[in-house]
């Protein structure tokens, strides 16, 4: 898709909605026999190794409540970075993602560590503001520190047709967040049908979206492994038209090692193992950490821990 082809695409809503609706229906039986048949796989111990260590890098170690701390936002900054006190070899999470209000606190404790600092905005969870209102609310979080925004589209614009409107919005956030990277949550569990889950992925990741991303686990469902399937065929075709390489974040819901690496084989079959790296896929998790390190540990000493072993976040 060459750039002339893409501003015809996004010129208004009726031709950004011939395009969306243009799209192939997703045939709902196949994708999930597909999803279903790759979640059998098995790996082998080392391979197995290999992957719990790579799952650890794509966390993105999140805590998003209103009883959240400046103490509990550090406390979860220093597990991201040593996430097993005992094994030195254990690698750091890719970044911490926080509230705006408490991305100040989460980039002076990662300064250094190259560990992102990843922070909601745009009213999240829910996205019911003004646009002026998103706008300062991403620049607050970058200000604080952030160097990854965690953006919510316009669910009822969606729902309604207003597919330029939501794509507007991105637009706009995208260019608030100045150098720091724009994932673009769907809130697939919203958005009632596959074939809404791929246009929204198409207009968040044609207005320039860094990451689309699932959800904000606060719906239920949250991170699915078909909507993750279907998400990731969708950045396999945006590279295949127009070159340019999008990352996905599956959030809420995988809470064990054998989802997580169920992810990843959906990764590697479904757009290669260019994908299998932090800068392009993520897990958005809160206890995730937690089994991957049990597992870990059962791997390397053939006894699974205590439940004193990690801590609770």
């Amino acid at each position: 898709m060459s750039a002339t082809a893409l501003a015809d695409v996004t010129a208004s809503n009726a031709a950004l909605r011939q395009f969306l609706h243009g799209l192939p229906g997703v045939d709902a039986v196949g994708l999930e026999a597909r999803a279903a048949m790759l979640a059998t796989r098995s790996i082998k111990t080392t391979s197995k190794a290999w992957a719990i260590d790579l799952a650890i890098r794509m966390v993105d170690l999140t805590t998003l409540e209103g009883a959240d701390t400046p103490g509990k936002v550090r406390a979860l900054c220093a597990k991201a970075q040593r996430p097993d006190t005992r094994s030195p070899d254990c690698p750091s999470v890719a970044a911490v993602c926080v509230y705006p209000s408490m991305a100040g606190i989460a980039a002076a404790e990662l300064r250094g560590t190259g560990i992102h600092v990843a922070s909601v905005a745009t009213a999240f969870p829910s996205g019911q503001v003004p646009l002026p209102v998103k706008l300062a609310d991403t620049a607050a979080a970058v200000e604080a520190g952030a160097d990854e925004i965690d953006m919510v589209i316009n669910r009822g614009a969606f729902l309604s047709g207003r597919y330029a409107e939501v794509f507007d919005e991105i637009v706009a956030i995208k260019q608030a967040c100045g150098s720091a990277h724009l994932k673009v949550i769907l809130e697939t569990g919203e958005l009632g049908s596959y074939d809404n889950v791929r246009r929204a992925s198409w207009i968040g990741m044609l207005a320039g979206g860094d990451f689309i991303k699932t959800s904000t686990g606060k719906v239920t469902p949250a991170a699915t492994l078909p909507v993750t399937l279907l998400m990731l065929e969708a950045v396999r075709d945006l590279q295949a038209l127009h070159g340019r390489k999008i990352g996905v974040k599956p959030a809420g819901g995988i809470r064990t090692t054998k989802d997580a690496i169920k992810y990843l084989v959906v990764v590697n079959e479904t757009v290669g193992d260019g994908w299998l790296d932090p800068d392009w896929f993520r897990f958005g998790a809160s206890t995730l950490l937690n089994d991957l390190l049990m597992q870990r540990e059962k791997l390397s000493t053939g006894r699974y821990a205590g439940p004193d072993y990690v801590t609770l976040d």
